[in-house]
């Protein structure tokens, strides 16, 4: 098995500069070529260069950008799995698990993981990364706190994103304390965590770690 390499981003781009520099090392460099998971919407194009800004610095080139839809073509999977890093990014995280969880991408993306490529989640793409994905009342259509089934890069922990901005101690606590697990992280906005094989080995920004006591 592949050495393992997981960042979880707590808000929008772009990544901070020492993890950014990381993750285009950990991508190849010039020498890859980096996936862009995002929904569509109007104006798309012009966001990206914030995906890429922290990257391109650091000498990446190839970028290969895939919209996320319910039914993607074969040649969003080909594309796919040519890459040798993967951003999933941020926005609607109902839409983003639909897409991404229990579906022919997440398995792509679980494969991949495993063998060695980078995968990055920044505030929506972070929440559906771990095994149990939850979603707070604030970032749902329903105003309720979803507990779901995440794409299960990691386990053992749940995330929280913007957590400063959104206030979500408590929602952390609480998610810690209802799926059992061993760890919180709360990640703030510009802020984010590398997991090395699943154990955080490094982190940019403010990081706020809730142990639960089992």
């Amino acid at each position: 098995m592949d050495s393992r390499h997981l960042f979880l981003m707590g808000g929008s781009p772009p990544f901070g500069q020492r993890l950014g520099k990381k993750f285009t090392e950990l991508a190849c460099g010039a020498a890859g070529k980096i996936a862009i998971l995002f929904l569509e919407r109007e104006g798309w194009e012009g966001y990206m260069n914030k995906y890429t800004a922290g990257l391109t610095q650091n000498g990446a080139r190839n970028f290969c950008y895939l919209p996320l839809s319910p039914a993607p073509p074969e040649s969003f999977l080909q594309e796919l799995v040519s890459c040798t890093g993967v951003i999933i990014g941020g926005g609607e995280t109902e839409k983003y698990r639909s897409y991404i969880v229990d579906t022919e991408v997440g398995e792509y993306i679980g494969k991949m993981y495993m063998n060695g490529i980078p995968v990055a989640g920044f505030s929506a793409g972070a929440l559906i990364i771990p095994e149990h994905c939850i979603i707070p009342p604030i970032d749902t259509s329903e105003k309720q706190h979803l507990f779901l089934k995440g794409i299960g890069l990691i386990r053992d922990c749940v995330i929280s994103v913007h957590f400063t901005k959104w206030n979500e101690g408590e929602n952390l606590k609480r998610a810690a304390g209802k799926t059992n697990v061993t760890a919180g992280y709360g990640i703030d906005d510009d802020a984010g965590i590398y997991f090395y094989n699943e154990i955080q080995t490094d982190s940019e920004g403010g990081i706020h770690i809730y142990k639960n006591e089992i």
